[in-house]
């Protein structure tokens, strides 16, 4: 049983169960969904027939399957444009995947895995499984490590408890005690690099995007293969991508505080059409 079911009350069980839905990447009946839930029958059917009243879920009456529904897909782009560093590293990354050639991520942290928030694709495009909207281990992909590495100690502890260690390749870490050395390494050096961690053939160097209290906001980088690049290659990227994350965390600071001539109230704002704290461009 989960957290969410234990300890937040009816919406934490409602957003269990749309969280359960969403992993499956399909459709998915209801007696499916029963046989992988702590939920009993009745509370489950509850939540399922509220959740798809209120547009979260919708239903194929035809193949009798649940799947995410269109307000989802509102409050994702909402959540896109106004929480996430998309929108404002937008023109750095296209920047640097024009410049490299190669795949280029932006990532963010979310419950101590990696959100993968924007993408732009190789020349020669490569499949892996990273993809915008997807969630990935942290312990193990150099987005992820670059923003471990930077998190105060009580907030590493506890983001180290929650990753699997599942063993994906030969060179994945698999407990935290080896993946502290190597934290430390990028905390003096900023730069983490995925070894083929989690994926085979997949290699990349990252960085963490650093707020003014050198706090992770995010983390960006450049990913290739084994076929056609190497580490040493990537290495040598790291000044540019440090360029480009500092040039992120100096607009998302502009974008999330932005500086006025007046002290506007939330009204005023209001009457302009704009969002308190948000930049209206972005």
């Amino acid at each position: 049983m989960t957290a969410a079911l234990k300890n937040d009350g009816t919406v934490g069980k409602a957003l269990s169960v749309l969280d359960q839905i969403a992993s499956y990447g399909r459709p998915v009946r209801f007696t499916e969904l029963l046989g992988d839930s702590a939920l009993p029958k009745a509370t489950l059917y509850r939540f399922v027939q509220t959740l798809t009243n209120q547009g979260m879920l919708q239903y194929d009456p035809e193949r009798q399957t649940y799947a995410p529904g269109l307000r989802l897909v509102r409050l994702a782009h909402a959540a896109w444009a106004q929480s996430s560093l998309a929108p404002v590293a937008r023109p750095h990354i296209d920047a640097l995947s024009a410049e490299t050639g190669e795949t280029v991520h932006l990532a963010q942290l979310d419950h101590a895995q990696v959100l993968y928030v924007d993408k732009r694709n190789a020349r020669d495009p490569v499949e892996m499984f990273s993809q915008a909207g997807k969630v990935g281990p942290a312990y193990c992909t150099g987005v992820g490590k670059a923003m471990l590495a930077y998190l105060p100690e009580p907030e590493l502890n506890a983001a180290l408890a929650q990753q699997s260690w599942h063993r994906f390749t030969a060179t994945t870490h698999v407990s935290p005690d080896s993946l502290r050395t190597e934290l430390h390494d990028i905390h003096s050096d900023g730069l983490s690099f995925d070894r083929e961690e989690h994926e085979a053939g997949i290699i990349c160097v990252a960085v963490p995007i650093l707020n003014a209290h050198q706090r992770p906001l995010g983390a960006l980088s450049v990913t290739g293969t084994t076929r056609r690049t190497s580490l040493d290659a990537l290495r040598a990227l790291g000044p540019r991508l440090k360029q480009a994350a500092h040039a992120i965390a100096t607009d998302a600071e502009s974008w999330l505080f932005p500086q006025t001539n007046s002290a506007a109230t939330p009204a005023q704002y209001i009457s302009k059409g704009e969002t308190p704290h948000v930049r209206s461009d972005a």
